[in-house]
């Protein structure tokens, strides 16, 4: 069974209809990516599945339906969503930022985790008493990843990771995301334009354009791909 199935997923914005549809799915420890244009659905997608939009169809979570649950519940279920432009806290420092993203757990491990995310992003640990909006764009991601991952999430959404970051900072975060994934075995939903750096850490990807998957496939089979290789990849 996969840790998460959705099919015939429509959503939008009042009469506007983004999504027209589609299916997809991520087996237990994969990293997923899906790549479109701007206003392909990218990023409706990983509101739909966060309780964001209005949504119909289905969309199954580690064997139970998270269809049309509030953002709160979706998070307790095990899903953790890095929106994009960050969604740090500014006015809070980053331990208190961290701390924040483990509000739903009652274990007595989160100094245990702080100390693990510290040393996954030095640069975090180094700052811990700063506020967050007085962090470089890169450190700010880094941030909203780690908060996420302080949820100890089964899945982590992430919405276009590499946006306005520097070229060698956007190398350096997806390696310490492919790295999350083997290390931990923490399954990942990508959204992204780089297809170069996300199909380098994912499994397999789906292309979404105008709201529907009109190609999907492995991520070799994806790189390999005439059509995505002229439209994603610059060859």
């Amino acid at each position: 069974m996969s840790l998460l199935e959705v099919r015939s997923l429509r959503a939008g914005y009042g009469p506007v209809e983004v999504l027209r549809g589609i299916d997809f799915h991520v087996d237990e420890g994969e990293v997923v990516v899906i790549l479109g244009a701007n206003g392909s659905g990218k990023t409706t997608t990983l509101r739909a599945l966060s309780g964001m939009v209005e949504t119909s169809g289905e969309v199954v979570f580690d064997g139970r339906s998270i269809a049309g649950a509030r953002p709160e519940q979706v998070a307790q279920a095990g899903v953790a969503h890095v929106p994009q432009g960050r969604g740090t806290v500014t006015d809070l420092t980053v331990e208190e930022n961290l701390r924040l993203g483990a509000y739903t757990r009652r274990d007595k491990e989160v100094g245990t985790d702080l100390e693990r995310w510290y040393e996954m992003f030095p640069r975090l640990a180094e700052r811990r008493q700063q506020q967050a909006g007085g962090m470089s764009g890169g450190e700010q991601q880094m941030l909203a990843i780690a908060r996420a991952m302080m949820a100890r999430p089964r899945l982590v959404l992430l919405d276009e990771p590499s946006l306005g970051l520097a070229p060698l900072i956007t190398q350096g975060l997806f390696r310490t995301l492919g790295d999350m994934n083997r290390d931990l075995g923490t399954s990942m939903l990508v959204v992204e334009q780089n297809a170069t750096l996300a199909l380098a850490i994912a499994t397999r990807g789906y292309v979404l354009e105008t709201g529907e998957i009109v190609v999907e496939g492995t991520a070799t089979e994806l790189a390999g791909n005439d059509d995505v290789r002229k439209a994603y990849l610059g060859i």
